[in-house]
């Protein structure tokens, strides 16, 4: 089914819209799941564990490449929907050098940052660990680093596949990029037993694929809705893009926060298998909430669209059909942990029992935070989509660097362990308050009910 910007969507059309972007997002998941299935059965419990501590800090990098994507599709999608092919082409251009430049010195800076911070970590959790572990955070972390200006390309281009109405391409191009990561791990881990050296050489080249391929297209004539143009960086615009992703820039960063949050809670109440479970629970994690930001991304360049074309009415039956596909896809999720936590948890464990009884009742609990989750990820989506950068980034910033981190802290004191798995549930619970709130106020501006 051909997809275009300025159609009418029913909800068939917008699950055919976002399909390939939510495809997209899981294989984009499954690269840190594939290194973590091949370390934790092939390397041993240690090295999953450090591969676990350091990866929140390398994901701060990526961020950056999520904020540029969402943002410049934003900006890009209204100029589309105003008529101004050219311009968008030259903001869509301007937006990925900018993301290559900034790229090159944030990878710099956490490099050379990987080894203090492997060692802050640990001595904040205040329980001995193996060396064995903290060794393998470094070099995963420090080899990861290498090629995170590959993997900010590759996130950034994410949206702007959606943009051009190649959507199909995106996913392809993704799934090769998977596919490369499954068979390296394959390789250099399980066969030639590199162990998190293999693991993070097969992440690395699988993203400069999915980074490279998009450039080459968009650098020739093609026949999607953009193209590279001559262009030069222009402050004002940069930090238009910047303050339209900022909310995703906040989400993902913050989530990187929490994680080394969760991780130094869990090493003080039960040592190195806590972070252990944490990465199980995560990688688990990273699929379903794939699903929820590919759906906004499939969507968030038509609502921008509509929202540059002053077409109200469309942008009313998105708002309500999108709540309408959010709630199934939240009870669906849910379901399947509350049935499923222990055999997923298995796929890692690899025989020790201590390790997935731990995993397991943790999974159970923080699984709840998926029924609330995806609405508010969608509510900060939204606003980004229509340019509103501020109530985006209000959302964001009030559901992880406020909520989510006061309770991942004053939770445990009351509830032990059980309230570090519980502190997400409840801090979605406050967040989807907020949500409620900015939907309201908003509602006139933007004509969306």
């Amino acid at each position: 089914m051909k997809i275009k910007l300025s159609d009418h969507f029913t909800i068939k059309k917008l699950l055919n819209a976002t399909l390939p972007t939510i495809t997209m997002m899981v294989f984009i998941s499954i690269y840190s799941i594939v290194d973590g299935v091949f370390i934790a059965n092939f390397a041993g419990a240690s090295a999953f564990s450090g591969i676990n501590l350091i990866f929140p800090v390398i994901m701060i990098i990526g961020a950056v490449g999520f904020m540029l994507g969402t943002g410049g599709s934003a900006l890009v999608s209204n100029l589309l929907g105003e008529g101004k092919k050219q311009r968008a082409n030259q903001v869509f251009t301007m937006t990925l050098y900018f993301t290559i430049i900034l790229g090159v010195v944030l990878s710099v800076i956490v490099f050379l940052l990987i080894e203090p911070l492997t060692y802050l970590m640990v001595k904040i959790g205040g329980q001995e660990v193996s060396q064995e572990m903290i060794d393998s955070a470094i070099v995963y972390g420090r080899l990861l680093t290498v090629f995170q200006v590959a993997f900010m390309v590759q996130n950034y281009f994410q949206s702007l596949f959606v943009v051009a109405e190649k959507a199909n391409l995106g996913f392809g191009v993704t799934a090769i990029a998977g596919c490369c990561n499954i068979v390296l791990d394959a390789l250099l881990v399980g066969l030639f037993k590199w162990g998190v050296v293999g693991a993070a050489v097969a992440t690395g080249i699988s993203q400069c694929v999915g980074a490279i391929i998009p450039v080459v297209y968009f650098a020739k004539d093609n026949p999607s809705l953009l193209k590279f143009a001559p262009t030069k960086l222009e402050i004002r615009v940069l930090g238009q893009a910047s303050l339209n992703g900022s909310s995703e820039f906040v989400s993902n960063v913050a989530a990187s926060i929490i994680s080394i949050l969760f991780n130094i809670q869990l090493l003080k109440y039960v040592g190195e298998k806590g972070v252990a479970a944490y990465g199980v629970i995560c990688y688990a994690g990273f699929i379903f909430s794939a699903i929820f930001f590919g759906y906004i991304m499939g969507t968030a360049p038509v609502i921008g669209y509509h929202n540059g074309a002053k077409n109200h009415d469309e942008l009313k039956s998105l708002l309500r059909k999108s709540l309408l596909i959010l709630a199934v896809f939240s009870a669906v999720i849910v379901a399947v942990i509350q049935l499923f936590a222990r055999p997923l948890s298995s796929i890692f464990a690899n025989g020790d029992k201590e390790l997935l009884d731990i995993t397991t009742h943790g999974f159970k609990l923080y699984g709840w935070s998926f029924a609330l989750s995806g609405f508010c990820i969608f509510s900060s989506g939204f606003f980004t989509a229509l340019n509103d950068g501020v109530t985006s980034a209000i959302v964001s910033f009030l559901r992880t660097l406020v909520f989510q981190i006061i309770f991942v802290w004053v939770l445990p004191l009351a509830w032990g362990l059980n309230g570090v798995w519980l502190s997400i549930v409840v801090a979605e619970c406050c967040s989807i308050v907020v949500c409620f709130v900015c939907f309201v106020v908003n509602r006139k501006k933007y004509q969306y009910a």
